[in-house]
């Protein structure tokens, strides 16, 4: 998961709207989103290699998302699975602050991440590069590849994108979502961030959908809890060269 923009408790009636995307390398095997078999019932993706998911959502209203947080110049060849950081709080009853406070005495065995984690009563944001995690109050956010909220120019513009949606339509305007987050327009030389990768790199990761033959935009998500307990979680997957391949829309209720 390379990129999502959330508003929580900030919409009337949704507590929870998530729109991301998924950037990965196309030959890393993946299940579409589905309802996972066990309890308590999870609703995600699933990464067949290394297991858990980049986001999902319970039964129970506790949702999770992370995003690796990019820093080439530390990679710990044998680190556990970011992934299962997800699926680990899905499982879990601790609440979220309780959670990444535990998440936060070991995240040093971790590569790079960030990490948001909620339920009904809030939401808290860890990242391994930033210290103790946060709560994070209602409001909108916007998480990429480098801390909660870091102005990279795919972040802006898409965050930008959602704050009009959201102003603009009866929610959750799914089309909408996921136009704003197929936005391929990469950003000028000059706005480039420098995280430690070549520059054509640089460029190829600038814009909020990212299209190439080994790399690019696996899954676009939008996930939304109603506060009336009713849940949906949207999916849509791409090829290669970022054609629609595959639609998932999962409907389902959640009881905190």
């Amino acid at each position: 998961m390379c990129l999502a923009v959330l508003a929580l408790h900030h919409l009337t009636g949704i507590p929870v709207l998530i729109a991301s995307n998924r950037d990965e390398f196309h030959e890393r095997p993946a299940q579409a989103a589905s309802m996972w078999p066990g309890e308590p019932r999870i609703y995600a993706g699933r990464d067949l290699r290394a297991g858990g998911t980049w986001m999902g959502v319970n039964e129970h209203g506790r949702y999770a998302i992370v995003t690796n947080f990019r820093d080439p110049q530390h990679v710990l060849n044998d680190a556990p699975s970011r992934g299962a950081l997800v699926e680990d709080f899905l499982r879990s009853d601790a609440s979220p602050a309780d959670y990444l406070a535990a998440v936060h005495e070991r995240d040093a065995l971790y590569n790079g991440f960030n990490l948001i984690v909620g339920d009904i009563a809030g939401a808290c944001y860890l990242s391994n590069r930033d210290g103790a995690p946060r709560a994070l109050p209602p409001g909108i956010y916007a998480l990429s590849n480098h801390l909660l909220d870091t102005p990279w120019p795919k972040l802006t513009r898409t965050k930008i994108g959602f704050e009009r949606i959201l102003q603009a339509t009866p929610q959750p305007d799914v089309p909408a979502l996921y136009a704003n987050l197929f936005d391929r327009t990469p950003a000028d030389d000059a706005d480039l961030p420098a995280t430690g990768i070549p520059l054509d790199r640089e460029r190829l990761l600038s814009s909020p959908f990212i299209v190439s033959p080994n790399y690019g935009t696996r899954a676009s998500t939008v996930l939304a809890l109603h506060a009336d307990g009713r849940g949906e979680l949207h999916e849509r997957r791409y090829s290669p060269n970022g054609e629609p391949v595959g639609d998932s829309d999962l409907t389902f209720s959640w009881q905190a």
